[in-house]
């Protein structure tokens, strides 16, 4: 049986919530998670408000392998992702001498003023994570992976944390192109497919471009023998209602 290993994904900030600033770090995270098989299972973004933070903190990190946050660990008062971490574990916060030593290979002590020290404030007990791009680090407590929310160094902390991460087996996807076929005539038999190979996760898209409609049917699976099962299946059924519409 493949063993599944799961994450949310905790996006922090005012900024996403009032479109100032537009997500980049939901789809790359979800697609390098998926790729190392691990099963990206809930995401969601939080304002930056401690009690909510909190709340959700302690939800997710329940449910799933593993949670990580991206958002709200720079030098400004409502950057607030450490405390609030701190807060759900129950444990103390205050400026940790490893991420002082980090910080002050970028910054002269001159320029460690007080702003910038919120940045090595780290609770209780977590190891760090490195940061290549800014030195601030990020950090992992329990379960819990807190990164930053500029899309560059999100990415650098991910490649750090990911060989130290529990993987299962990886998704397998294969596309199908419904051509000429609207949804609504082959969704009846993709259904019936769907309820004979439980294995497996089957979904239909649509999509329009400049050259027109397109259906594409996506299965996933980690059994390598049920998606093929299934995509034989889809291809039969697809070709049975292709000859069925063909011109006498």
């Amino acid at each position: 049986m493949a063993i599944s290993v799961t994450a949310a994904l905790l996006i922090i900030g005012d900024e996403i919530l009032t479109g100032r600033t537009k997500d980049k770090n939901i789809g790359y995270i979800a697609e390098y998670l998926t790729g190392i098989g691990i099963d990206l299972r809930e995401v969601r973004i939080v304002p930056d408000v401690e009690e909510e933070i909190v709340a959700a903190v302690n939800a997710l990190r329940s449910r799933y392998t593993y949670l990580f946050t991206t958002g709200g660990i720079g030098p400004t008062h409502d950057d607030i992702t450490a405390d609030s971490i701190a807060a759900a574990f129950g444990v103390a916060i205050g400026v940790d001498p490893r991420a002082v030593a980090l910080l002050r290979e970028r910054y002269q002590p001159h320029e460690l003023n007080e702003a910038r020290l919120r940045m090595a404030r780290i609770p209780e007990g977590a190891d760090l994570i490195e940061n290549p791009i800014s030195k601030a680090p990020g950090f992992r407590i329990g379960n819990v992976f807190v990164m930053a929310g500029v899309p560059s160094i999100m990415q650098a902390m991910l490649d750090i944390i990911a060989p130290s991460l529990r993987t299962g087996a990886r998704m397998i996807i294969e596309t199908i192109e419904a051509e000429g076929l609207a949804e609504g005539i082959y969704a009846e038999g993709l259904s019936q497919i769907a309820s004979s190979n439980e294995g497996v996760s089957i979904g239909s898209y649509p999509s329009f471009s400049t050259s027109g409609f397109r259906n594409q049917i996506v299965v996933r699976g980690k059994d390598p023998d049920a998606v093929t099962t299934a995509s034989t299946a889809i291809r039969e059924l697809l070709g049975r209602l292709k000859g069925d519409r063909a011109p006498l």
